[in-house]
């Protein structure tokens, strides 16, 4: 049985920081590539990043680019995101996602790509 779990997720000011952590168990960790996803109340769940099972190359979405940083410790089956100059409009549940291969590639912002899923963990920013 897959288990995908994320943590981290708090209360932090505008400007400040962040470090989500994911643990999976139940697959051969390092087989797949991994992406970060996020939900904002009434909006749709949208891709974040991504990195592929080796660690390199990193995909992120414009809004996020050059704050928040993807990586992974196959060793410990653990996903991160550290977040930095966190935004208000940063703030929203935030869903580590298996994917089904072990690149990302040109569809890694599509959530049905992806067969595992966390049950999020919550970011808010406060202005």
């Amino acid at each position: 049985q897959v288990q995908v779990v994320e943590s981290g997720g708090d209360l932090v000011q505008a400007g400040g920081s962040l470090r989500l952590a994911c643990t999976v168990s139940g697959l051969t960790f390092d087989d797949y590539a991994m992406g970060w996803f996020r939900q904002a109340p009434g909006k749709e769940r949208e891709g974040v990043s991504c990195i592929r099972w080796s660690g390199l190359p990193t995909y992120y979405s414009d809004s996020v680019k050059g704050r928040l940083t993807i990586s992974r410790d196959n060793a410990k089956n653990t996903l991160y995101l550290q977040m930095n100059f966190l935004e208000p409009d940063d703030t929203a549940m935030y869903f580590c996602a298996v994917k089904k291969h072990n690149y990302c590639a040109a569809s890694w912002p599509n959530k049905y790509d992806y067969n595992y899923w966390g049950q999020g963990t919550q970011v808010t920013v406060s202005s």
